[in-house]
């Protein structure tokens, strides 16, 4: 059976009208509040013109107004379009005007950027403002609470699975994409994934939602989630809020802007989060260094609630999951994927964390390790292959065929997702992830993952985060650097690290420089800005002018 995403959250709303839905704050609203505000705001985007097929463009931070913009946009058959809060004029332009969008929800501390490019904006015809006390005022805009309230709840109309759902990729290789999918394919795909690891079965059909919710929550198993990551971003959103709603769950917005671990633990202890989504060792390093501080003050916190923590898009060492599971007993659910689509994980617990690895996942049915030419990667070879994704498989890119012609390939008759990551197929089947090759570095003639050497060098005491970049090199064509920030009461001993490095990879791997600063470049979501540090690693590099 078909569904479309507003279907499975109206029922839902239906079925549990008086359970919690979303905490942001002071703010806290039921299911049936959720899904009456959304419908409030579906009328407005009608009666501003908008209809099914609409594009719809949020800039926000995390936060209950994000939640309700993106329901509502489900509700009239409306794409809503992901907006990073950290992009200025030219990105945001290039988001919003390609992908066709004709509103813009924002906050209204972004007044002054919108206002510095709203000549330049094609189709936008409503300019929908979240008042967050800034004091800031874009001329012409509608304010939100508003508009929402003096509206009427838009009627349920009928609606198609596949209707288009689309996420904007974080740009780290170019300008953003838009990656296209459509409700049915999407959804059923991702809760299918959350369902199956909470050993549960998807419902056929958005009906079934209903008495399934009903069912948890009358066995007390409900879900109260917390996405420590930006929801403007897949990971936050697919595992930290959409997952959770599907099984009528709570999605509690930590609006943190500058991330702060004890925020985030004092957060999970007052709600009794269940689940926090993270992204990778960026997120988890200092999350472990908060409950070592707590404990050693003797304030630990409680934290008995949390049974899952889960993360995608960036290495988390073994290290660091280990050291949060001596604080708490739970699962930790590491994902392999991107914007493009989901294909592997490893799970690990205080029984398996002495054995795992770090980037070592267990492939999905639908994943394949390929060669170029479509050949399987036989376990144990050795051979490197590409990550090939057959199941969540996006329609293609946003107005870019011949970026989707070269990401959305066709092998042995089956269509599969490849994003551009390389891995190696271990002899019991696991996979180890080698990393992107659109930022593979070529020394020698050797082909080097920057990930592999940053795995390397976070096991080093003295190394809080790291990058690995290639600059050119007369005699090896591209020398390994290492831009890399000092854990706090360390120093950095460029000898110790590189034998560090040296007795773990081999030589031609070992960083050539170690280059030290304050923070390494990161988007918000964690993921590495190997742009920006390589142009750290040119200036610093530079020859000293005499």
């Amino acid at each position: 059976m078909s569904w479309q995403m507003a279907d499975i959250w109206e029922n839902i709303a239906q079925a549990i009208p008086d359970k919690p839905a979303i905490v942001d704050g002071d703010k806290r609203y039921s299911w049936a509040e959720y899904e009456q505000r959304a419908a409030k705001l579906a009328q407005v985007y009608t009666d501003h013109g908008l209809k099914p097929g609409a594009k719809l463009s949020i800039y926000a931070y995390n936060c209950a107004e994000y939640m309700e913009a993106q329901f509502a946009a489900f509700k009239a058959r409306i794409c809503p379009v992901n907006v990073n809060y950290r992009y200025l004029e030219a990105e945001l332009t290039h988001v919003i005007n390609n992908s066709d969008s004709e509103a813009l929800v924002y906050h209204a501390q972004f007044a002054p950027r919108v206002a510095a490019i709203k000549d330049q904006l094609e189709h936008v015809k409503l300019f929908l403002e979240i008042d967050d006390g800034s004091g800031e005022h874009l001329e012409g805009a509608v304010d939100y609470e508003t508009a929402l309230n003096a509206a009427d709840p838009m009627p349920v109309i009928p609606r198609s699975g596949e209707d288009l759902y689309m996420l904007y990729t974080g740009g780290t290789t170019g300008m953003p994409k838009g990656v296209m999918y459509d409700h049915q394919t999407f959804s059923s795909a991702l809760f299918t994934k959350g369902f199956e690891m909470r050993e549960m079965t998807l419902p056929e059909g958005a009906e079934g939602f209903g008495p399934l919710v009903q069912a948890l929550h009358a066995a007390g198993a409900t879900s109260r989630s917390i996405p420590a990551c930006p929801i403007m971003h897949g990971t936050g959103m697919w595992i930290g809020a959409m997952i959770p709603h599907a099984l009528g769950g709570c999605v509690i917005l930590f609006n943190n802007r500058h991330f702060d671990p004890h925020a985030l633990w004092t957060l999970a202890d007052n709600e009794k989060a269940t689940d926090i989504t993270i992204v990778g060792d960026v997120f988890a390093k200092p999350m472990l260094a908060a409950l070592d501080d707590a404990k050693e003050q003797g304030k630990p916190y409680d934290l008995s609630s949390i049974q899952m923590i889960g993360s995608s898009g960036v290495m988390w060492s073994a290290e660091v999951k280990k050291g949060l599971l001596e604080h708490i007993e739970m699962v930790i659910v590491d994902s392999m994927g991107s914007t493009e689509g989901s294909m592997g994980a490893s799970v690990t617990t205080r029984e398996n964390a002495a054995i795992e690895k770090t980037a070592t996942f267990e492939m999905a049915e639908t994943t394949k390790i390929l060669t170029e030419e479509g050949r399987e990667v036989k376990p144990g070879s050795g051979e490197m292959g590409m990550i090939c994704n057959g199941g969540m498989v996006p329609l293609g890119y946003y107005k870019d065929e011949e970026k989707s012609a070269a990401t959305f390939k066709t092998f042995n008759g089956v269509r599969y997702s490849i994003p551009g990551d390389f891995a190696v197929v271990e002899a019991d089947g696991t996979v180890t992830l080698l990393g992107r090759g659109s930022v593979c570095i070529n020394s020698g003639g050797e082909k080097i993952f920057p990930e592999e050497v940053e795995e390397a060098l976070k096991t080093h005491d003295s190394v809080y985060d790291c990058l690995v970049v290639g600059v050119p090199d007369d005699r090896f064509g591209e020398k390994v650097t290492a831009v890399l920030s000092v854990t706090d009461g360390h120093t950095l001993d460029e000898a110790a690290l590189h034998d560090h490095v040296r007795g773990k990879l081999a030589d031609y791997k070992t960083p050539r420089a170690f280059l030290v600063v304050d923070d390494v470049p990161r988007a918000a979501n964690g993921k590495p800005g190997y742009k920006d540090a390589k142009d750290i690693a040119l200036k610093m590099l530079q020859p000293v002018a005499a």
